[in-house]
């Protein structure tokens, strides 16, 4: 399996590059970057062949199986529009999209391509939130409400490695975007009902800085949501499981109960890296022939629930 790694030098192009290090049969042949010096400097150091400022001369390439998006959100719709056009597997970050209209043509065009279309949906294979999952279908779990945090302070336009971004990121379309597929794949159904409020916009962004959304199942579990780049503290996304059996607090690849007392996920998995685990899944849809778990089709829902929250959230 041949691989092309878009947007390779940047902080989640690097994990995706270290996790598809350890599939094996697989082989990163080519990588995209945003300026020619650099990108070909990285690929020299990382020992990959072909390096390149333009997406289609990697997609025109015959040893391109594969294409996993790691670029700004903007880019995601219309390059994983190129990638399947041109007969490639993609593998897009999240969000598939930033706008209802482009979500809904990913779908329609994996459907006529016929190629693997999936989206990063992470949260679906970090160890922690499958662990639940597996309790959830068991019928050992039942959700009654999911409690998320998401902050970071993030008052200037820099990306996870405190470097300047090109691009500007977003607390609906980006990071609310995990928290809502995951709601929807936990609970197994779209929400009913919905609301979203945001605060100011930063003056030189022009985005909110706070949010606040929340969601109801149509079988009763609720979901309540802050978001916030103005938190001075830890980083990240805390979710929090109240259910009907125990208390779930879920930390990336990690979960403890309801008291910190951590819960052992060595066999939920083949690895405890929930990056290694998307790409896992998707190089097997690929070499099986099947609709991966997180495709272009089953992240929809969620990107419908934003756009409501979205027309709520102007009005």
């Amino acid at each position: 399996m041949r691989i092309c790694v878009a947007g390779a030098a940047g902080a989640f192009g690097m994990k995706h590059l270290d996790a598809l290090s350890k599939i094996e049969g697989v082989e990163v042949t080519s990588v995209v970057g945003r300026t020619e010096d650099s990108i070909a400097k990285f690929a020299a150091e990382r020992g990959i062949g072909h390096a390149t400022t333009d997406l289609n001369e990697s997609l025109a390439r015959d040893d391109v199986d594969a294409v996993i998006l790691s670029t700004p959100t903007q880019m995601h719709a219309e390059q994983s529009l190129a990638c399947m056009r041109a007969g490639k597997h993609v593998m897009c970050e999240i969000p598939m999209s930033d706008n209802i209209e482009d979500a809904r043509a990913l779908v329609a065009a994996q459907k006529d391509s016929g190629v693997v279309g999936m989206v990063g949906h992470v949260r679906r294979f970090n160890p922690s939130h499958q662990y639940v999952h597996n309790k959830i279908k068991a019928g050992e779990f039942n959700i009654q409400q999911m409690d998320v945090q998401t902050y970071f302070f993030r008052r200037t336009n820099t990306n996870a490695m405190g470097n300047p971004r090109s691009w500007t990121d977003h607390l609906l379309w980006h990071h609310a975007c995990h928290t809502v597929d995951l709601f929807i794949y936990q609970t197994g159904e779209a929400p009913s009902e919905v609301f979203g409020i945001q605060g100011p916009k930063h003056p030189d962004l022009g985005i909110a800085m706070d949010m606040t959304i929340g969601m109801k199942s149509p079988k009763g579990a609720i979901c309540t949501l802050s978001l916030s780049f103005n938190n001075n503290g830890p980083l990240g996304t805390f979710f929090r499981y109240i259910g009907d059996t125990n208390t779930y607090i879920a930390r990336y690849d990690d979960l403890v109960d309801g008291y910190e007392k951590p819960i052992d996920l060595s066999d939920v998995a083949i690895s405890n890296n929930g990056i290694e685990l998307i790409d896992r899944e998707f190089i097997d849809a690929i070499r099986e022939g099947r609709e991966p778990n997180s495709s272009f089709a089953q992240g929809l829902p969620a990107m419908e629930v934003l756009h409501k929250i979205e027309e709520m959230m102007t009005v």
